[in-house]
């Protein structure tokens, strides 16, 4: 049962707040016992703080990504582009090199133009609010919340995968029409730990973990939901194909046909160069901006 929506009496306030604390030590004691170790965007810089940019580029690897895949990732993007000066003045051909095997390699030209943005609109600091961020390239309303509660500590509201099965198990078990994030961002809302943010969604984050390992992937209940394709021949498979085929320097026409040996290349082709991702030259095809 979701908590109440309007508070009528004292008798509903009362249920409210016991619903509320019992979800939290609920979620809290799991995270004591069973807090993920080791994620390199959990990690605090020497003075305690912890880098925005930091936070925005894991946010934006982790979009439909997996945290297996994208921690080598993330600890080697950084090693190359360290701070959002050294990512905006790169080459994209560089930086997409850099993304080669997380996929969607859409996200790695977002990310890039979010950094030329932040320092040519901001000086190179991290814009502060949601409205600010979501005006950033590749960056919606709760990825820039989850970066002003990562980074920041703010008690921002968002909502993501993993937070959606936890509040779906939890207050929709019985539901049986799809749940709207609506109702879900209003539980984030009542629910939240305006102490302590950051950790409170990193053990929503590392119970939605559990629950989906527990249980199943309740999320599939969320009206938000849509199932993601399989890699497998998938047009996301040939893309990344030829990014890394280019990502060794310009091939021509027929060299990408012997090594990416699919139909639809012409297509995915076309629509790498739509999206400024690769160039032609004469016949021959190089990642753009090199």
């Amino acid at each position: 049962m979701a908590l109440p929506k309007a508070i009528n009496d004292r008798s509903d306030a009362m249920v409210l707040e016991q619903q509320r604390r019992l979800f939290q030590e609920t979620v809290w004691e799991y995270y004591r016992k069973q807090a993920r170790q080791g994620l390199p965007w959990r990690r605090a810089e020497a003075d305690g703080s912890f880098d925005p940019y930091k936070i925005m580029v894991s946010e934006i690897m982790l979009q439909q990504t997996q945290v297996s895949r994208v921690a080598p990732k993330f600890a080697a993007f950084l090693r190359e582009f360290p701070t959002a000066q050294a990512l905006a003045s790169a080459p994209l051909a560089a930086v997409l090199v850099a993304w080669s095997g997380l996929g969607y390699n859409r996200r790695a030209k977002f990310l890039w133009q979010a950094a030329q943005a932040i320092v040519t609109q901001y000086h190179g600091r991290m814009p502060r609010t949601v409205t600010e961020l979501k005006a950033l390239p590749g960056i919606g309303v709760h990825t820039a919340g989850a970066i002003l509660a990562y980074a920041y500590n703010e008690p921002v509201v968002f909502i993501e995968t993993n937070i959606r099965t936890v509040f779906i198990h939890h207050f929709f078990a019985d539901e049986t029409e799809p749940v709207p994030d609506g109702a879900l961002v209003a539980l984030v809302s009542q629910t939240l730990d305006h102490e302590h943010p950051r950790e409170w969604y990193w053990a929503l984050m590392d119970y939605g973990v559990h629950l989906k390992q527990t249980v199943g992937n309740v999320s599939r209940r969320s009206k938000s939901y849509t199932k993601q394709s399989a890699f497998k021949g998938s047009l996301r498979q040939i893309r990344g194909a030829v990014i890394r085929e280019l990502a060794g320097g310009a091939r021509t026409e027929t060299y990408l046909h012997k090594h990416v040996q699919d139909d639809r290349l012409e297509a995915v082709l076309a629509d790498l160069i739509k999206e400024n991702l690769i160039e032609k030259h004469k016949n021959s095809y190089h990642l753009a901006n090199t």
